[in-house]
């Protein structure tokens, strides 16, 4: 019984619930985290994160702090992969990532999107792989999580709509809603923990244009982030 439970997590169907903080291998690098203080290791410490969201509401915004830390002293890409919007070159920027290291990839279909995804990631030469994707079979993913090992990189799967009908796999499943000064989190999943209750992020501090209570006449909307041409 024991060995099958092994093969189960490994393969990452199951997962050992903790009353205690998983420990991550790079929590120095986390201290930026937006949800480090909510989530044991914050994002770097979990290899496949699904987000769910609306488009444009701040989920990039929520995710800078760990990618700069991922691509912070080494060489390797950030690739996005069938992005709804033109990267804002000025915000990634200003948050302190290499634009001469990001690479940007449309796809033609959603099959090369995931066949994309797994070569990059597989590949050793990316840190982080953002994937847009309407729908992921646990198959899909889990070819993708073997090359996330593989290559030792971090994947970001984001959708909007509805929940998936079937929970897949991942490390860390999130769903975000706009609020006027940031985000409202719940936590489907978090491997190694049980999921806290939602949380609400203030991120106003941090981006006060783009925050309702700050903004002008202008600009009284929670709609740009550092994907879009609008932020």
């Amino acid at each position: 019984m024991n060995t099958i439970l092994h093969q189960l997590k490994n393969k990452g169907l199951i997962w050992q619930g903790s009353t205690q903080p998983g420990h991550s291998p790079c929590a120095s690098s986390v201290a930026e985290d937006w949800l480090v203080k909510h989530i044991p290791g914050g994002l770097t410490g979990h290899p496949v994160v699904e987000i769910t969201s609306p488009e444009g509401i701040g989920e990039l915004r929520l995710l800078l702090p760990n990618l700069h830390a991922n691509g912070a002293g080494n060489n390797k890409l950030i690739v996005w992969i069938a992005p709804p919007h033109k990267p804002n070159a000025e915000a990634l920027h200003e948050a302190g990532i290499s634009l001469n290291r990001l690479l940007v990839i449309h796809p033609a279909e959603q099959k090369k999107a995931l066949w994309a995804a797994e070569q990059c990631l597989k590949s050793g030469t990316c840190h982080s792989v953002l994937l847009w994707h309407s729908q992921l079979s646990v198959a899909q993913l889990q070819r993708l999580q073997q090359a996330a090992r593989q290559g030792q990189a971090q994947l970001f799967f984001l959708r909007t709509g509805k929940m998936l009908k079937l929970s897949l796999p991942v490390s860390l499943s999130i769903d975000l809603k706009p609020l006027p000064q940031g985000l409202q989190v719940t936590v489907r999943k978090c491997r190694g923990s049980w999921p806290p209750p939602p949380f609400n992020l203030n991120m106003s501090t941090a981006w006060p244009r783009l925050s309702l209570c700050t903004a002008s006449s202008g600009e009284n909307k929670l709609l740009a982030f550092p994907g879009s041409r609008a932020s």
